[in-house]
């Protein structure tokens, strides 16, 4: 095969020897933001998209590149009612299942849906204009779908009516499958299922609620002669095994879990493997110098053995361009990765520490919930839900605070706190639930005696 960006990608999926590595940047709607305009513009506009990724091209000079990266796009076809954000994608605040629509009333997606039919349209030419960039096509996994169309009645579902919820993921795999045959038409030579709330459950209900309804995904796109990744986030590790098993050429990751952990299973099994430069601490709020250091620790982890350099997921709206040029510096100059060798990276902040004297308040729970972006990120979407839906329980004595590592003082209150993944609750400063949605009960017990703890403690203020 030939040297090309394209056949480099192919050949890592395929678990080769590659070199120089691969690199892919996830552009979704930081494309947007590449060409000035507003998220919610750029993902209905097929003219926008175009003009957003063939500047990213240009600039980031990827070996690939998602068509685009929006896992609301099939659930708004379906009935989903969506916010949009003029930076962030569009996230789902209507669940037509647990509204009451019956299953078999739930539209099906087909390609003339209008935004379906825009980013089909945005892959046919940039496959025309780029034969030598490979080009990925993402669905939206069938347990995030559900999820999208349940909301998080999902999760108590699969206690009380397993067989419900096996019906409903049935129906999500055949839409997953329908939209994967639709990006292969276009041109897509790699189809990504990304299905990020999959980390909110252990492996059990992995094993029971998403493998039989995945696999036949990856199954239709290896039967198709392309190949297959599967996408997820969060503090996932305990699943990537349980990913393995069904079938894909490769395993897509973010910063919660180390290159090694992943590369150690993957390989083993021929599965390549892809990620994960910070999202957040580096790419968004970090240095072009942050960004090569990062770069090359995780190359030098991952490895030329397929292995794909990526971000750890979709790259935030005002990710600073400098750093994704200054990532592609170093996949393609062998002299500057030698030179970053020999430097210290000094990253230690003369930043003040957080204050953690508010939670002593005696009469009151503070919960902090440390996330990506509720707006943009579903998992944090549905754990800020969780806590904002029995905060009102408590009548006043439950303070709660959205931080987004977005932001630098977010950041450091996390790292104050000891919190290492996304998304995290703390109540009064300490770790109460890592990536896992709890239950309504849960939740309120968990709350009730960090409360009654407080009220029984001998106060200072007598």
């Amino acid at each position: 095969m030939s040297n090309t960006s394209r056949s480099r990608v192919l050949s890592a999926l395929r678990c080769e020897s590659v070199d120089p590595i691969p690199w892919v940047p996830y552009v979704g709607c930081h494309a947007a933001a590449l060409i000035g305009v507003k998220a919610c513009d750029y993902l209905k506009s097929e003219k926008l998209m175009l003009k957003g990724l063939e500047t990213a091209i240009d600039r980031y000079q990827p070996d690939g590149i998602p068509v685009g990266f929006d896992l609301q796009i099939e659930a708004e076809a379906m009935g989903c009612s969506l916010a949009w954000a003029d930076d962030n994608p569009p996230a789902v605040v209507s669940h037509p299942i647990a509204e009451g629509v019956p299953l078999d009333r739930i539209p099906v997606p087909t390609p003339d849906a209008p935004r379906i039919q825009a980013v089909l349209s945005t892959a046919r030419v940039l496959r025309a204009n780029h034969p030598d960039i490979a080009l990925y096509g993402l669905v939206c996994g069938p347990f995030t779908l559900a999820l999208h169309l349940m909301g998080t009645e999902i999760f108590t579902g699969m206690f009380d009516d397993p067989k419900k919820i096996k019906d409903v993921m049935s129906f999500f795999s055949s839409v997953t499958r329908g939209m994967a045959s639709n990006y292969a038409n276009s041109g897509c030579d790699v189809i990504a299922v990304v299905d990020p709330m999959t980390s909110q459950i252990s492996t059990e209900q992995f094993h029971e609620f998403v493998t039989p309804f995945i696999r036949p995904v990856f199954s239709d796109i290896r039967q198709w002669g392309l190949l297959s990744a599967f996408f997820v986030c969060g503090h996932a590790q305990h699943n990537i095994a349980a990913m393995c098993e069904c079938g894909p050429n490769c395993v897509s990751f973010d910063e919660n879990i180390p290159i090694s952990y992943v590369r150690d299973i993957c390989l083993p099994q021929g599965i390549s493997f892809s990620g994960n430069i910070p999202l957040t601490s580096v790419l968004l709020l970090g240095t072009p110098d942050d960004a090569r250091h990062s770069a090359l620790e995780c190359m030098e982890s991952g490895g030329t053995t397929g292995f794909i350099l990526a971000p750890g997921c979709d790259l935030p709206y005002a990710t600073p361009p400098e750093n994704l040029e200054a990532i592609a510096e170093v996949v393609r100059n062998p002299y500057r990765r030698e030179m970053l060798r020999v430097k210290t990276v000094l990253a230690d902040t003369e930043s003040p520490p957080p204050d953690l004297s508010r939670y002593a308040t005696p009469d009151r729970v503070i919960i902090d919930i440390f996330t990506l972006d509720s707006e943009s990120c579903a998992p944090c979407q549905y754990m800020v839900k969780a806590i904002a839906e029995v905060a009102p329980a408590f009548e006043g004595a439950v303070q709660w605070q959205e931080h987004k590592i977005k932001k630098r003082e977010s950041v450091l209150l996390m790292h104050a706190l000891g919190v290492r993944n996304i998304p995290t609750v703390c109540i009064d400063g300490k770790i109460a639930f890592v990536s896992r949605i709890p239950a309504r009960e849960e939740l309120l017990t968990a709350i009730r005696k960090q409360l009654s703890e407080k009220q029984a403690a001998p106060s200072d203020r007598a």
